[in-house]
């Protein structure tokens, strides 16, 4: 199936120091190079946040508006950088170091004529929409209804889309996210077997 990735990268990573999460690594390798290689078949990435130097290749970067302004700001200006005929979009964490291929590849298979958005629930049944596959027209649409995007949750964007939510029972789970030191040292943990 043809689709694009945006790839939210932004933040002020204030649990981690003020240290670009996106930078951060699990097993020596970047948590955006994790990301970045889950949607290698991707026809177009885009990562909303800075630009890292030694970050993976194959991508272009851009910035929300207002720089600070929040996920949904992001989601748009990552669609801004799309071809809008890329019907199917990932919307991704930059920090989510067990995503693989075949998680995305669920999602995608997820997500049909009947259907705006796929996303993963965690053990606890809530949806992780930074870990998802949506339509585009869906977004489009929905951006459209919403207005200015600064400040808006990912859950008034998913508002009233028909949702697929997918359980994940593997361990470590594909939706993990690393938001402080606790979840980076679990996910170096994790890696190594522990």
């Amino acid at each position: 199936m043809r689709f694009a990735a945006v790839v939210l990268a932004g933040g002020a990573a204030r649990r981690l120091g003020g240290t670009p999460k996106p930078a951060r690594t699990v097993a020596g390798v970047s948590l955006l190079t994790r990301v970045a290689a889950a949607v290698a078949a991707a026809e177009a990435r885009v990562v909303v946040g800075p630009a890292l130097a030694d970050g993976p290749g194959g991508i272009r970067y851009t910035q929300e508006q207002p720089p600070g302004g929040g996920p949904v700001a992001a989601v748009a200006a990552g669609l801004a950088l799309l071809d809008p005929a890329l019907e199917t979009v990932a919307v991704l964490g930059a920090d989510l170091p067990f995503l693989t291929p075949a998680a995305v590849d669920r999602l995608l298979r997820a997500v049909d004529s009947d259907t705006d958005l796929a996303v993963y629930v965690d053990a606890d049944g809530y949806p992780q929409w930074l870990c998802g596959v949506w339509r585009r027209a869906a977004l489009d649409r929905r951006l459209a209804e919403l207005g200015d995007p600064a400040g808006v949750g990912m859950r008034r964007l998913a508002d009233g889309l028909r949702r697929v939510e997918l359980p994940d029972d593997s361990s470590p789970p594909v939706w993990y996210d690393c938001d402080t030191e606790e979840d980076l040292r679990r996910a170096e943990e994790w890696t190594h077997g522990r």
